[in-house]
């Protein structure tokens, strides 16, 4: 059998950065579950308080979910009076807006998300943070350069 010339694991950054998404992730559905919330949910809210007006698909793609999940996601969150949705009119789509009770909750689920944040940087000075988002940025913006987007 010949060599494998795999990725170490234990150096690779793109490992590393996987991992450190996937614990975010589960330690923001643990404190955002007890408030009945998951993470898309709380991206959708968050992004609709952020940028009011944007549409099923720009929503889907800040998610990073498919536009049918979307459409799922906001007609439950209608239902359940978290947000409004206006019906199109001439061939108008109306946005999407949070109700106050959307609101509400959106501040709850923020705070604990924000505890979270807290956490994850605990152990960093202003400058490691500031050089830490720099170096993400750039590896996300080198990624995006080469495929054209």
């Amino acid at each position: 059998m010949g060599q494998h010339d795999g990725i170490d694991l234990e150096t690779s950054l793109g490992y590393l950065l996987k991992e450190a998404s996937s614990a975010l992730r589960t330690a923001m559905e643990e404190v955002l579950r007890p408030l009945g919330m998951t993470v898309t949910r709380y991206s959708c809210l968050e992004l609709l308080a952020q940028r009011p007006g944007l549409s099923g698909a720009e929503l889907a793609r800040g998610v990073f979910v498919t536009r049918q999940s979307m459409n799922v996601l906001l007609q439950a969150l209608e239902a359940e009076g978290y947000v409004t949705r206006a019906e199109p009119t001439a061939g108008k789509v109306l946005p999407t807006r949070l109700t106050p009770r959307g609101r509400r909750e959106l501040e709850k689920a923020t705070r604990a998300v924000r505890s979270v944040e807290d956490r994850m940087l605990s152990g960093m000075s202003e400058a490691d943070r500031a050089h830490a988002f720099r170096l993400l940025q750039t590896m996300v913006r080198s990624l995006r350069d080469e495929r054209g987007a």
